[in-house]
């Protein structure tokens, strides 16, 4: 890969001619070991990378900075969406992924990137997990999206949630059922986090798509 991302990378159990993918991308001051923990169900199966974020943010690392509540450093942001595009377009031809089973899973910042990603990549995407996340009012009005009406999307937040307000998991929701993307939506008596219901949820959610 010539990717400048740091990742962590494993390898399907059963091979085929081609084996779908899930992408994992974290939240602010994480790492590449916080997510695949959540997707232990599918290593026999899926080609299974996570991502670490470009940025030290201690204790670990951040995908991009913010700029004030609610909205990325723009420059940032949009560099770190193109890094990730290409990540993915270059893991699809190195390792022969299955072009038509790509799954997005993001916490927080990484929910926010796999909704933004999943809206410019179109059907290079077939499914995203967007755990705690929202999409940016600048990438609604500003960016060039495709069609996501093949899209399945599984959006969870904590009811509690004081980091990013559960209303904005919600405004995704709607956004995406409006875009004809076919939404699951999920709320947990929670803050900002994962409980063990939205992680069955999520399990449940990847193995039904």
């Amino acid at each position: 890969m010539k990717s400048p991302f740091t990742f962590k990378y494993s390898a399907p159990k059963v091979t085929s001619e081609k084996m779908p993918a899930l992408f994992l991308l974290h939240g602010m001051g994480s790492n590449e070991e916080d997510l695949p923990q959540l997707v232990k169900n599918f290593e026999e199966t899926h080609h299974i990378f996570s991502l670490r974020g470009p940025i030290v943010h201690n204790p670990g690392y951040a995908f991009f900075t913010i700029a004030e509540v609610g909205k990325p450093d723009r420059d940032v942001f949009d560099k770190v969406v193109t890094y990730i595009q290409s990540f993915i377009n270059e893991a699809k031809v190195e390792y022969d992924l299955d072009p038509n089973n790509i799954t997005l899973l993001g916490f927080s910042q990484g929910a926010i990137l796999a909704q933004s990603i999943a809206l410019t990549m179109g059907n290079a995407i077939n499914r995203v997990v967007a755990l705690s996340g929202y999409v940016p009012g600048f990438v609604k009005v500003e960016y060039s999206k495709r069609p996501v009406n093949h899209l399945s999307i599984f959006i969870s937040h904590g009811d509690y949630d004081y980091v990013i307000p559960s209303q904005w998991g919600a405004e995704s929701k709607d956004y995406f059922e409006s875009l004809g993307a076919n939404v699951t939506f999920k709320t947990y008596s929670d803050g900002h986090g994962v409980t063990a219901e939205n992680h069955q949820d999520l399990i449940a959610f990847l193995q039904e798509n």
